[in-house]
């Protein structure tokens, strides 16, 4: 696996969303998908309601658009407030299939204290492709993102 310098990632996304804080959502998109290789699929989904709506994303579209509560790991995670990390998504039952080429993902919540605003989900090709490195790295990312999804 290659060597990610995820501070320098971090950084490079801290700047973009200060920037511009209306389009943070889809260039944190961009910044992750272009600067961490093992990183295949990257969206954000919004909560509305009940529901997971899948906003900004890089890499192949998904079936999966809107996603109830509780539902597949992208449910879950927004359910249980807090990070999943699936390193064989075909052993778990709560997948929900989106790439046959899909191995591993992870799901880390945007929180605005103890509500669930929105989620960045990733997936990957790579067999248990996600580290605890990845999982305080994308934390800190969504909290970067929680400023700029929080409702007036």
């Amino acid at each position: 696996m290659t060597s990610v310098d995820y501070n320098e990632v971090l950084e490079t996304v801290r700047s973009a969303v200060e920037k511009v804080p209306s389009r943070a959502m889809e260039t944190a998109v961009r910044v992750l998908a272009a600067q961490v290789p093992h990183y295949t699929w990257v969206g954000i989904y919004l909560l509305d309601g009940n529901e997971l709506v899948l906003g900004p994303f890089v890499g192949k579209p998904s079936p999966h658009t809107r996603i109830p509560l509780g539902r597949g790991i992208c449910g879950a995670a927004a359910a249980e407030k807090t990070t999943i990390i699936v390193d064989d998504v075909n052993a778990d039952p709560r997948y929900l299939a989106c790439s046959i080429e899909t191995r591993s993902e992870i799901v880390v919540p945007i929180m605005d204290g103890d509500d669930v605003l929105g989620e960045i989900d990733i997936d990957s090709e790579q067999h248990a492709a996600f580290s605890q490195a990845d999982r305080v790295f994308l934390e800190q990312v969504a909290a970067l993102l929680s400023p700029t999804l929080v409702r007036p």
